[in-house]
């Protein structure tokens, strides 16, 4: 009777072993939380084995909603993923980490954390936090604030593994658009991309304080690369702002883009403005907010 070759049989072991886990790895699936503030998506990542949230919401009021709904999925939370600076995605965060002890809270890159950091100190400075005050920076004025420092984490590598083998591969070279740096994933199962900040679907787009005409120019730059990179595949856009939608998106938002160039541009009051693009895009949500900061941005008085 011949003997195996223990060699063979521990690399014939390593392989299968290799084969049963990749086989073993379960389909991913999103989940939307749509929050009310600003019409800003949280997405939930689901392996079957553990979670991923994208983006927590504004304020800790929706990231309570948001946590009862991460707790019905019934599988514990891995991270806690922010994909740029700005308030809005990362607010909730508080909330979530008490509500997750075990989650890591986590960034693409130092950029990002560095972009949070100072959006908070600066908020913290002109009292834009005194509503949500476990977000104010620690400090020794603050001691029980949040340590921005050492909760948030930059991710070694640009990619975030679930417990059952899958990862989620994060895109950050882009440049400074509606956020000076952003993080957006391609999820190939799905066929679906998850536009983070650099998408908004009927709501009106953030061109506020920071985001100048360079910005703006920068910014259909990237989606018109966007769509050439992607809209042969027909994806499922998910934008940080609205309702999933198709490829078109991409051209949509550039024209809208270009139209809100032209006419604060042009406009002589900003009154002018807000009329001409309410009156140009009547169904979109976020005027009184979104856009009216916008106007006041680009139409100096």
């Amino acid at each position: 009777m011949k003997r195996l070759n223990p060699t063979l049989i521990s690399a014939l072991g390593l392989s299968l072993a290799s084969s049963f886990s990749a086989s073993a790895a379960q389909p991913l699936e999103v989940e939307l939380y749509r929050g009310e503030t600003a019409s800003v998506n949280s997405t939930i990542f689901s392996d079957g084995e553990s979670l991923i949230v994208m983006d927590v919401q504004r304020s800790t009021e929706e990231a309570k909603k948001l946590g009862q709904q991460i707790k019905a999925k019934g599988l514990p939370l891995t991270h806690i993923l922010i994909t740029h600076g700005h308030p809005d995605h990362y607010i909730g965060m508080d909330h979530l980490i008490k509500t997750f002890p075990d989650a890591k809270i986590v960034v693409a890159n130092d950029a990002i954390k560095q972009d949070i950091i100072g959006f908070s100190t600066w908020m913290e400075s002109v009292g834009w936090l005194d509503a949500e005050p476990n977000l104010k920076p620690k400090s020794a004025k603050h001691p029980q604030g949040f340590d921005y420092q050492n909760r948030i984490q930059v991710l070694p590598s640009n990619t975030l593994a679930f417990a059952g083998g899958n990862t989620l591969t994060l895109e950050t070279q882009y440049q400074p658009a509606e956020a000076e740096h952003v993080t957006t994933v391609y999820v190939d199962s799905l066929n679906a991309l998850f536009m983070s900040d650099l998408g908004y679907n009927k709501v009106h787009l953030w061109m506020g304080q920071g985001v100048t005409n360079q910005h703006i120019d920068n910014w259909k730059q990237q989606l018109t690369e966007m769509e050439r990179q992607y809209a042969p595949l027909q994806p499922t856009l998910y934008p940080g702002h609205g309702a999933p939608t198709d490829a078109k998106l991409f051209s949509t938002m550039i024209e809208y883009m270009e139209y809100f160039q032209a006419v604060t541009a042009d406009a002589q009051t900003k009154e002018a403005a807000m009329d001409a693009m309410k009156s140009k895009y009547p169904d979109y949500r976020e005027a009184d907010f979104l856009l009216k900061y916008s106007v006041d941005f680009h139409v100096q008085p």
